[in-house]
């Protein structure tokens, strides 16, 4: 969308990055690509403040030492904190995050919320 590279949401005001890294089991990888994009992005890009999602594999790491134990990393970007918190509580994200939460070979999360500026 435009202007989220620049840490702005498309009306020009800043922006909030939830970033969470996430261990998948290979075999559950096509599960967890599926649900992503058939189940989860979906509901969530409904939400109020909502501007993006991503869901990336990584490929490797260039410089320093890559997440421990992480082969995906969850990417979504609210317009504000209120507004993913308002997310975070709602049915609908108790109705999606499974879908996600199954594929994974572990509960253990990094995960890390960044200030757009």
């Amino acid at each position: 969308m435009l202007g989220q590279e620049s840490g702005f949401a498309p009306d020009g005001k800043p922006f909030i990055e939830l970033h969470v890294d996430l261990s998948v089991d290979p075999s559950n990888e096509k599960d967890l690509l599926a649900n992503f994009a058939n189940v989860f992005r979906p509901v969530v890009s409904r939400q109020p403040g909502f501007v993006n999602v991503k869901l990336l594999k990584l490929r490797s790491a260039l410089a320093g030492e890559p997440p421990a134990h992480a082969n995906y990393r969850f990417v979504l970007i609210f317009e504000s904190e209120d507004r993913r918190q308002s997310w975070i509580a709602s049915q609908a994200h108790q109705d999606a995050w499974p879908a996600i939460a199954k594929t994974l070979a572990s509960d253990e999360l990094t995960i890390l919320l960044y200030d757009g500026s």
